[in-house]
C-alpha cells in the first residue's frame, strides 16, 4: 500500500514538473513573440521618423536653395512691381525653410544660426517689399544688403549640399544624432562639412552685423533687454527685494517656488501669503539681473466700489513714480470683478513710447495696487534720441481719410511686427460710431497703422 502511495506521489511530481517546463517554454514563447513584434514596430517607428527628417531635411536643402535664386535675382530687379513678386517669393520660401529646419531633431550652433539667418530674410524682404509697394525703388544701401546676404545663402547652400551627400553616403544617421545631439554632429559629418560649417560660424559674424533700417536690424538681432539693468542678486535679495515690494507688514509667509532659467529673462519666483487673508496666494517674480519686479499677481474679495477710474489713474501712476518708473502715462483700461488693469506707456518729452509698457491691476474698493507686469518696459526701455520731425502733423493729416473726424493728435514711437520701433503721429478719431487709431510716420508720411478702439461697459481696448 505504501508503495502504491509512493508511486503515486512521484508520478503527480512527475506531472507538476512537466507543467511547469510546459508553462515556462509557452512563457518564453509569448516573451519572444512580444518581443520580436516589439522590434519590429521599434524599428518600423525608427524608419518611419528617419524618413520623415530625411524629407523634412531635403524641402530644406530645396527652400535654401530658392532663397539663394530669389536673393540673387532681388539684387538686378530693376522695377518696383517685379521687386515687390521677388521678395515677396523670397519672404515665402524663408519662412518656408524655417519650418522644415524646425522639424530636424537636432540642435547644434551653426543650425540655430541659420534659423536666425532665415527668419531675418523672411523679415527684411517683408520689409523691403512694402517700399516696392508703396512704388519705392530699392537703395543702394538695400542693394548692397542684399548683395552680402546673397553670399551667405550661397555658402549655407553648399554647407546643406555637402550635409546631404554625409547623408546620402551613410555617414550621418538621424536616429544616433537624435541620441547623441551635438557630440554626434560633430563627429559623424565628414571633414568637409565640418570646414563648411567652420566657414559659416566665421562668417556669420560679419554678416550678423550688419544693420539695417527695418526689420533686418540690430534691434532684432540684439537679445539685450534695456530696460534690465544692474548686476545679478542671488536668491536671498531677491526674496527680500519682493518682500519690500509687496509691502512687508503684510507678508505673512514668503517661499521660493522656483527658478524660471529657460526664458529670456531669468527670475525668482516667489509664493505668498497676506496677513488677514488666510485663502491668499500672492505669486512674485524677481529678475535675477538687477533685481526688478517683473511680475506680480494675487486675488481677493472686492467689495462696493468705491474708487474712480480717474482715481485708479492716478493711484497707479502714483505707484509707478514711487517703484522707479517715472513719466508714466495711462492708455487702455479693462474693469472686471471690481478690478481694473491699465496699460500704462513711458512718456518722453511728450511723445508716448509704447514699446515702454508697464500693466496694473488696481482694486476698485481700496486702490490697493493687486498686480504688475513689467515685461514690455524691462525689454525696451531707454532714454530715446527722437531727432527731428521730418513730416508736419498738418502734411501727415493730409494722408488721413477725410472722414475721420480727428478729436486729439500727439507724437508716439510704436513697435512693429520685426520689433523694431517708428516715431509717428497718432490721430485718434471717429467715422461714424467706429473709433479708431491712425499713425502716419512721422518721417515719411506713410499709413504705419490703424488701430479701431473698442469702448466697453467696461473698459477700452484696441485691436
Amino acid at each position: 500500500m505504501k508503495d502504491n502511495t509512493n508511486k503515486l506521489e512521484s508520478l503527480k511530481n512527475k506531472i507538476e514538473v512537466k507543467h511547469m517546463v510546459s508553462l515556462i517554454i509557452i512563457l518564453l514563447a509569448i516573451i519572444a513573440v512580444l518581443a520580436t513584434w516589439i522590434y519590429q514596430k521599434q524599428t518600423q517607428l525608427t524608419q518611419t521618423a528617419e524618413n520623415q527628417y530625411n524629407m523634412a531635411f531635403f524641402e530644406l536643402v530645396d527652400y535654401v536653395q530658392n532663397v539663394e535664386t530669389y536673393l540673387a535675382k532681388s539684387t538686378i530687379s530693376s522695377t518696383p512691381e517685379h521687386g515687390a513678386e521677388t521678395l515677396t517669393n523670397l519672404w515665402r520660401e524663408a519662412n518656408l525653410a524655417q519650418v522644415y529646419l524646425s522639424r530636424l531633431p537636432i540642435e547644434s550652433s551653426e543650425l540655430e544660426k541659420t534659423a536666425k539667418f532665415l527668419n531675418q530674410v523672411s523679415d527684411y524682404s517683408y520689409s523691403l517689399s512694402r517700399k516696392n509697394i508703396y512704388n519705392e525703388q530699392l537703395t543702394q544701401e538695400d542693394l548692397d544688403n542684399l548683395e552680402k546676404l546673397h553670399n551667405y545663402s550661397l555658402e549655407l547652400e553648399n554647407t546643406l549640399n555637402q550635409l546631404s551627400t554625409d547623408m546620402n553616403e551613410g555617414r550621418i544617421s538621424w536616429g544616433e544624432l537624435t541620441k547623441k545631439g551635438n557630440i554626434a554632429f560633430a563627429q559623424e559629418v565628414s571633414n568637409i562639412s565640418k570646414s563648411s560649417f567652420s566657414n559659416l560660424e566665421e562668417n556669420f559674424h560679419e554678416y550678423s552685423g550688419l544693420i539695417y533700417d527695418g526689420a533686418f536690424s540690430e534691434h532684432i538681432t540684439s537679445a539685450e533687454k534695456k530696460g534690465l539693468t544692474g548686476e545679478n542678486i542671488d536668491q536671498d535679495k531677491a526674496k527680500e527685494i519682493a518682500k519690500k515690494f509687496i509691502g512687508e507688514d503684510k507678508v505673512q509667509e514668503i517661499t521660493l517656488a522656483s527658478k524660471s532659467e529657460n526664458t529670456s529673462m531669468v527670475t525668482y519666483d516667489f509664493n505668498a501669503k497676506i496677513n488677514g487673508e488666510p485663502d491668499s496666494n500672492l505669486v512674485i517674480s524677481v529678475s535675477e539681473k538687477g533685481g526688478h519686479i517683473v511680475f506680480m499677481n494675487y486675488n481677493r474679495n472686492i467689495e462696493a466700489e468705491s474708487v474712480t477710474q480717474e482715481r485708479a489713474d492716478e493711484i497707479g501712476k502714483e505707484f509707478l513714480n514711487s517703484h522707479g518708473f517715472p513719466n508714466m502715462k495711462e492708455t487702455y483700461y479693462l474693469k472686471e470683478s471690481g478690478i481694473v488693469t491699465i496699460n500704462y506707456a513711458y512718456e518722453q518729452d511728450g511723445v508716448t513710447i509704447y514699446p515702454d509698457l508697464v500693466k496694473l491691476k488696481i482694486a476698485l474698493d481700496n486702490g490697493e495696487i493687486m498686480g504688475i507686469e513689467t515685461t514690455g518696459y524691462l525689454n525696451s526701455h531707454e532714454e530715446r534720441n527722437i531727432g527731428e520731425v521730418k513730416i508736419s502733423k498738418e502734411k501727415a493729416k493730409e494722408s488721413l481719410n477725410k472722414k475721420l473726424d480727428i478729436k486729439s493728435e500727439n507724437l508716439a514711437i510704436i513697435p512693429t511686427e520685426w520689433k523694431t520701433e517708428v516715431l509717428c503721429w497718432e490721430f485718434k478719431g471717429k467715422v461714424n460710431d467706429t473709433d479708431f487709431l491712425v499713425y502716419i510716420n512721422a518721417n515719411t508720411g506713410k499709413e504705419e497703422d490703424i488701430l479701431v478702439i473698442v469702448n466697453t461697459p467696461n473698459g477700452t481696448l484696441t485691436h
